[in-house]
This record gives structure tokens, sequence and C-alpha cells, in this order.
């Protein structure tokens, strides 16, 4: 039988475990699979769970075509530099560090080697992420679709050109803190106007999935769902102008561009 391309995800913290999950969910081999982790404990842990080889990144780099590099933005240039020597032309390198360009990191690597940019997001957890992806200038369509297979994995995927990256990191990167803090204020607000936290909960929680549900099975604009929930002089029209008020669109605007400029900030330093 012929072996089948290795793939090695380095950086086994939540989202290199959640990547390494959701492939051999998917029916990836796990004799085709190698983690890069230094930590003995945390490789002792891995290997009991999901059978799979735990190596060093040097090895990793050896032995596998596609290398998923799942550490913090911080590290990536040191990690660089450990497997670069390893690196080989047409060998695909997929970053899914927040910030850094395919630029930075083709020049830290051999001459012809591709290199993908991916921003992913935390629903990956749960097999709902969100993963947008962008070639380096070495890239061809296998390689994009590899990379597309892997966050396929986890979650929906959508091809964008880099210059899009850091207005995506913003928006669905970041955004599921931003919906997790909208679900935290509306179960203060139930709690405060007398309801147990455990009713709140449950009642927000289940809101919140099911509005992202109608959203997308039935493919409606949004504005006209809001619009069905709101009757002319009604509870929801005077909820929705105490937010008009405290002008909360504008504040998610501000936020969004805060996070935007912070990306950059974190492109530019890279």
């Amino acid at each position: 039988m012929t072996q089948q391309p290795q793939t090695a995800i380095l950086g086994a913290g939540v989202m290199g475990e959640t990547l390494l999950s959701g492939l051999v969910r998917a029916g990836r081999r796990v004799d085709n699979l190698l983690v890069g982790e230094k930590r003995p404990e945390r490789a002792k842990e891995l290997e009991d769970r999901y059978g799979v080889a735990v190596v060093s990144n040097v090895e990793a780099a050896r032995k596998a075509e596609t290398l998923a590099l799942v550490v913090k933005p911080q590290d990536m240039g040191d990690l660089l530099s450990e497997i670069a020597a390893e690196l080989r032309p047409g060998q695909l390198v997929v970053s899914l560090a927040a910030g850094i360009t395919t630029g930075f990191i083709e020049s830290h690597v051999p001459e012809g080697v591709a290199v993908v940019r991916v921003m992913p997001n935390t629903p990956a957890l749960v097999d709902e992420g969100m993963a947008a992806i962008s070639p380096g200038s070495h890239c061809d369509e296998h390689h994009l679709a590899e990379a597309e297979a892997l966050m396929a994995s986890v979650g929906r995927v959508l091809r964008i050109p880099e210059r899009q990256q850091d207005a995506v990191t913003a928006i669905s990167g970041s955004g599921p803190a931003y919906i997790f803090f909208v679900v935290e204020s509306m179960i203060e607000a139930g709690v405060h106007l007398g309801l147990p936290r455990a009713t709140a909960t449950d009642l927000v929680v289940q809101t919140v999935v099911g509005s992202a549900k109608m959203l997308r099975e039935t493919g409606t604009h949004p504005v006209v769902l809001r619009e069905q929930v709101t009757s002319p002089a009604g509870t929801t029209a005077a909820a929705l102008r105490e937010l008009e008020i405290h002008k909360v669109r504008a504040a998610f605007l501000a936020a969004m561009e805060a996070a935007r400029d912070r990306s950059r900030a974190l492109a530019e330093g890279s």
C-alpha cells in the first residue's frame, strides 16, 4: 500500500487539538498525521487520546508534505527559524496565526515553499468554525484545495484576497467574543428583571442558536427578520429604540475597526 502524504500540526494548544480532532473525525488516517509538541506530558496526552505520533517540530517538518502552524503570532518567528532548514519547495505551510502575513513566512522559508494564511475562529471546537484562507506567492490550486480540506474538517471555508484578512480577523476571528459579550449582557439583564440565572441562560442561549439558524437556513436579510419581530409601538420597538439611543450599532463598528487596526499592527510587528 502506498503511503499517503503526511500532514503535521505544529502547536498542540486548543486550536491545534481542535484541528487534529476534526481531521480524525473527517476520516484522515491517524498514521498520516503528525503532531509537533515539545511538552512530554502534553505529547503523551495526545498520543493516548488520538493514537497520533507526536514528534519534534524538526522531524515533523522533515516528514510532512503539509504543515499547519498553530502557534501564537509572537512565536511564529522562532518556529520558522527552527524548521526552515527542513523545508523544501512544493511543501505547503498553512499558518493559523493572527496578523502573520504570507510575505513574512515566505521571507523565513526556502524559495518555492507554498504558504496559505488562515483566519480561523473558536466555533471550530464544535465543527461550526468560519475560516478565511489566502494564498501566498507560490500557491497553486492543489495547495489551496489542501488548505481548504484541512479547515473544512471543522467548519466552513472562504477564499479571500490577503488584503481582506485584517477585516476578517475583526469580523469572524474576534466575532465569537462579541456574541458571547451580548449573551452575557442579556443573561445579566434577565437576572436584573427577576429571572433565575439558569432560566435566563437557557432563554438567551436558545434564542441566539435559533436566531442564527433562521439566518442561515432562510437566507432572509437580518433587517427583514428583525422587522418581523418588531410590532409597531410594541415591546421590541421600545427595546430597539434604547439600543439606538445608546449607539450600539456605532459601538460595534468602532469595536471592529479597533480589532482590524490591531491585526494590522500585529502584521507590521511581525
